[in-house]
């Protein structure tokens, strides 16, 4: 998948909007994905690309954060958490198929099917150009401003 050019794809979003890939044409786009909104990792993740945010605009970037949950519990992570950039609703798993981060987990002993925090980094022409998988959130979201701003 890496140095491809992606297909577009299309989510509802926060703020009433739709994400569309084919939309951010001319710009760097950092999707990540994780699990569930208000858990404490997702938490923590989302609060150090809000807290990044303004550096990744200034070399123009746009962050999306995408997870299963609806719309509705986006708004009020979103709103919570003070984040600067939309959320994507993936229900359907139509953005994780794309980028295939549905995995079997194991939580208390039991699998489960779930998302694999996993972030990718789209170029200003629609390929990927870096992707992280099982990815650890202490210092992942400077790790990705920091391959954001070598494009």
């Amino acid at each position: 998948m890496l140095d491809t050019k992606l297909p577009d794809f299309t989510l509802p979003a926060t703020s009433d909007q739709q994400f569309s890939l084919s939309a951010q044409a001319g710009k760097v786009v950092v999707i990540y994905f994780y699990p569930k909104d208000s858990t404490p990792g997702c938490t923590t993740e989302a609060q150090q690309f809000r807290d990044l945010y303004d550096r990744f605009v200034a070399v123009d970037a746009v962050i999306l954060g995408i997870s299963r949950d609806s719309v509705k519990s986006h708004e009020n992570f979103k709103t919570k958490q003070a984040l600067p950039f939309e959320l994507g609703s993936d229900v359907d798993e139509t953005a994780c198929t794309l980028f295939s981060v549905m995995k079997m987990k194991n939580m208390y002993g039991k699998q489960h099917r779930g998302i694999e925090r996993s972030t990718f980094v789209i170029d200003r022409n629609g390929v990927l150009r870096r992707e992280w998988r099982g990815v650890k959130v202490p210092g992942h979201a400077q790790e990705v401003l920091d391959f954001v701003s070598s494009l």
